[in-house]
């Protein structure tokens, strides 16, 4: 098994970069990964390639929440079977949405595609959700409206983890760190 700590905002650069370590890993007969997580999320596109990618892999993943799980992280991390936290961590639900960096004019056109886009990502998101918690539909849609922070005790109620507890890297176990330089929170 080996250990690999992510500590990044989702986006193109970051999944492509750890889908190549994985593979690169997993090309070499690596059969268990241990990620060490913590992100405060970002791409729904990436995030949810990387959840996909992680479920093809012929390998064992255990994800560890050791910060903040938030947004499209959420979706990542639930592409383990074994999930954990530590206690001072949380996890950050919200819904879908786009960032306009610049003045533009939109046509009515332009903001129906926004809108398809954006009820596509969520659903994509909600039922990754669904599927692999105890989060009810309901609940979900309420949690993505409030923005909802759980807290390691939540999430385990909700069946995101099966356990509260420290992260330990057993001494003479090969870490791979994945650490890039992360959004401000806005």
């Amino acid at each position: 098994m080996i250990y690999i700590n992510f500590s990044a905002e989702i986006n193109p650069h970051t999944s492509e970069a750890l889908m190549n370590f994985l593979a690169d890993q997993a090309n070499k007969g690596q059969k268990e990964f241990y990620v060490l997580l913590s992100s405060g999320g970002g791409s729904v596109k990436d995030g949810v390639t990387l959840y996909n990618y992680i479920q093809a892999l012929p390998a064992k993943f255990i994800m560890h929440n050791i910060g903040v799980v938030n947004s499209v992280a959420n979706v990542i991390f639930l592409a383990a079977d074994e999930r954990y936290a530590v206690p001072s961590s949380s996890f950050l639900f919200h819904g879908v949405g786009f960032d306009i960096l610049q003045p533009a004019r939109l046509e009515l056109k332009d903001i129906r595609e926004r809108m398809t886009t954006i009820e596509k990502d969520q659903k994509l998101i909600s039922d990754i959700i669904l599927k692999r918690t105890k989060i009810k539909e309901t609940e979900l849609k309420e949690m993505f409206l409030e923005a909802a922070v759980k807290s390691p005790e939540q999430a385990k109620n909700l069946g995101l983890i099966q356990e509260i507890k420290e992260s330990k890297i057993p001494e003479g176990t090969q870490v791979f760190s994945f650490v890039f330089q992360q959004r401000p929170w806005r």
